[in-house]
């Protein structure tokens, strides 16, 4: 039994799956990058200064008003 040709030669097929079927390979690629952007993306951000936004307030602002 012959191993599939991923595995046999990686690179080959890599490049032949980006000519024969980009809509596959391309789709896949962008999507691997979701996983490692997750990572990667926080601690550049705050490397470059970026912070945080404050939270969102969870109550209204109660105004008082005085009855006089």
């Amino acid at each position: 039994m012959s191993t599939p040709q991923f595995w046999s030669t990686p690179l080959r097929y890599i490049r032949w799956a980006s000519h024969e079927k980009p809509a596959i390979f391309y789709s896949l690629l962008i999507g691997s990058m979701g996983p490692v952007a997750l990572v990667t993306l926080p601690p550049l951000r705050r490397a470059l200064g970026d912070v945080d936004p404050e939270p969102i307030p969870m109550t209204y602002p109660r105004r008082m008003l005085n009855k006089d």
